[in-house]
């Protein structure tokens, strides 16, 4: 088997994986969701409502939002109405989080932010309706593990989706986005982080990831049920989502 050469600071394989992919959240956290603006030309925040709409959610539902970074869709959640938990390991990007909790115009009190690790859940097992993962899953020193411990804390019949970078199928537009991520992206983060290896990081951590089609494997080896991959802007970003099974 082929070992892929690691290059960028931020990137670290094995047990210090936390702690670089924390430096890194902990560098551009202030500046995370203009970048996310610029890189993605604004289309993140499309994909982030069809996660919402997944959801699905219903009157008395509990949701827990993994990764959940500086809050969008935990805050959309709480906007559909659930009882919502954001869980992230990074500090600095829950300061963010909680800060414009506290700027809207409407009081969100169904919101709360935690730090915590989606490898470790620090909820029982069947405890929420709807959990959700944003560009955390390929992040997590296991990816699988942190699937298994979704799986864990949903209750039966509960929507699981995963909003991630993904890897076209098609070679020529996948060398297209590759490019894109490997010269324009960090470009972006140089001229408004200051620090262009911060969004480097996003290919050297795609190259590692087996993206969607692996994803939903994993969920059908844990025996969910409804598994479905839709692939948006070609594959370059995917959404995977499965049910726990009544």
């Amino acid at each position: 088997m082929q070992t892929l050469r690691v290059s960028n600071v931020f990137y670290a394989p094995g047990e210090q994986r936390a702690a670089k992919v924390n430096d890194l959240f902990a560098a551009i956290a202030r500046r995370y969701d203009l970048l996310n603006d610029l890189q993605s030309f604004g289309l993140h925040r499309l994909w982030k409502r069809r996660v919402v709409r997944l959801a699905n959610v219903k009157p008395g539902d509990r949701a827990l939002d993994l990764c959940c970074g500086t809050g969008d869709i935990a805050l959309a959640l709480a906007r559909q109405g659930a009882e919502t938990i954001g869980l992230d390991f990074s500090e600095k990007m829950l300061e963010v989080g909680v800060a414009r909790q506290r700027n809207f115009k409407s009081q969100i009190s169904n919101l709360k932010f935690i730090h915590g690790d989606a490898q470790q859940i620090p909820f029982p097992g069947n405890s929420f309706d709807i959990v959700t993962i944003g560009y955390g899953l390929r992040n997590l020193t296991s990816w699988e593990k942190g699937l298994e411990e979704m799986l864990r804390v949903a209750r039966p019949g509960a929507r699981l989706i995963v909003l991630e970078f993904g890897k076209p199928a098609n070679l020529f537009w996948r060398k297209i986005y590759f490019t894109h991520l490997k010269c324009s992206v960090p470009l972006i983060g140089l001229l408004f982080c200051g620090n262009p290896r911060a969004y480097a990081y996003i290919l050297e951590s795609l190259k590692h990831y087996p993206a969607q089609l692996a994803v939903a494997e994993k969920m059908r080896g844990l025996k969910l049920a409804n598994v479905r991959v839709i692939n948006l802007l070609g594959g370059a970003m995917a959404v995977n989502y499965a049910e726990k099974p009544k």
